[in-house]
């Protein structure tokens, strides 16, 4: 017995341990970031060093600007890659890989010196190369953000409308008021800020079409072939209009339609505080999206056992692989010719574009989540009530 107790005791433990840990690579993510922006804004002026590497050509220009962060990002991918590849097959506790993630810091520490310095060395040309990847990779991490986001809505909407018909649904009911009235507001206060003449056509287009989307989504939900209630969709009805209003954002700031300002070298603080909020919110995307493993699992009814790791090691670790790539991306606002300005993130009718395709495609997977039930169910034909033979009339 005491046997049993004690590794039960160290189950626990180390299941802290590598919850505990998620945080470690959340700060490691962070900071290959934060030297993305260094070196795209302010590499020729504290790393000097790097005029001296034969890879970034004369004066450093190849390791500056767009390539600089192209060779973060990449540093930043080999090293959770590198980590995908070593864990993805963990199952337990007790196995050297779950060790491996949850410690050996001194080994990990060259790793990440190492996979931040190599991508350095290498030539341009291969960089450029990368780059192209890094928008297919970007693209991924936002379908699989989407899958998350939307499992998360699932379980929320479960959660906030028992099943029994005797608890009380009130607080269910208040909550999807909350949302559909800060859906209704965030559309009117879009066409009040970005759609305030009619030459605005385009972004006239983008917040009809979301107006458009929660109203479909509305209805749908309160089909009686679905019956799903108005709280899921609600809540995916303040995302997509949270999407549009990003999009409508990340517009050029010498757009008519826009309200952002000019954005120079001489940054104002809202800029710089809308700058740090962004990076904020890449980091906790980035996060909640890598340790929500069960989103991603084929199986949703495998029986956690005590000795099983608490969330996907692999999963975890690919999800920032392909946050390094996403970061890369909106940094330099999806274009890979022309350079972002200082203290600006993610703008650009390319980025634009993208955050609309982005919605569109979420409220896609949503509607088919909502009707994919009823299209599957199998209908049932009813036979022809045949006469037994004793009501025949002779």
């Amino acid at each position: 017995m005491s046997g049993s107790a004690g590794a039960i005791e160290d189950c626990s433990a180390e299941k802290k341990r590598s919850l505990r840990v998620r945080y470690v690579y959340g700060m490691i993510f962070l900071m290959y970031i934060l030297l993305a922006w260094l070196v795209r804004d302010y590499g020729q002026k504290f790393l000097p060093q790097l005029h001296y590497v034969k890879a970034c050509g004369a004066g450093g220009n190849n390791c500056f600007r767009m390539l600089g962060v192209l060779r973060v990002s990449l540093g930043c991918f080999i090293f959770f890659f590198l980590m995908f590849l070593s864990t993805c097959s963990t199952r337990k506790l007790d196995e050297v890989r779950s060790n491996w993630h949850s410690g050996c810091w001194v080994l990990k520490s060259f790793l990440l010196i190492a996979s931040m310095a190599v991508p350095f060395f290498f030539p341009s040309d291969y960089m450029q190369i990368y780059g192209e990847l890094a928008r297919a990779g970007a693209g991924i991490f936002l379908l699989l953000q989407l899958v998350s986001v939307i499992e998360f809505i699932v379980w929320w909407n479960k959660y906030w409308t028992p099943d029994d018909e005797k608890k009380s649904c009130s607080l269910g009911l208040f909550m999807s008021t909350i949302f559909y009235v800060a859906s209704i507001l965030g559309i009117a206060l879009m066409y009040y800020l970005y759609a305030p003449r009619l030459a605005c056509a385009i972004n006239i287009f983008f917040i009809t079409w979301t107006a458009i989307l929660v109203l479909v989504m509305m209805i749908i939900s309160l089909h009686s072939l679905v019956n799903r209630g108005l709280l899921s969709s609600g809540i995916m009805a303040s995302y997509i209009v949270f999407l549009c209003w990003s999009a409508l954002r990340s517009e050029p700031p010498y757009e008519k339609c826009n309200v952002q300002k000019q954005v120079n070298s001489n940054a104002d603080w809202t800029t710089i505080l809308s700058f740090l909020i962004a990076i904020g919110t890449i980091v906790m995307s980035t996060f909640s999206t890598g340790i929500d493993s069960q989103s991603f699992q084929f199986r949703k009814d495998e029986v956690q056992e005590e000795d099983d790791i608490p969330y996907k090691y692999g999963i975890f670790h690919l999800i920032f692989s392909l946050g390094a790539m996403y970061f890369a991306m909106l940094f330099l606002s999806w274009n890979l010719l022309n350079p972002a300005k200082e203290w600006s993130i993610d703008v650009g009718w390319a980025s634009t574009w993208v955050k609309i395709l982005n919605e569109w495609l979420a409220a896609t997977i949503y509607l088919w989540k909502l009707i994919s039930p009823v299209v599957r169910q199998p209908k049932v034909h009813q036979e022809p009530m045949q006469q037994s033979d004793d009501s025949i009339l002779p």
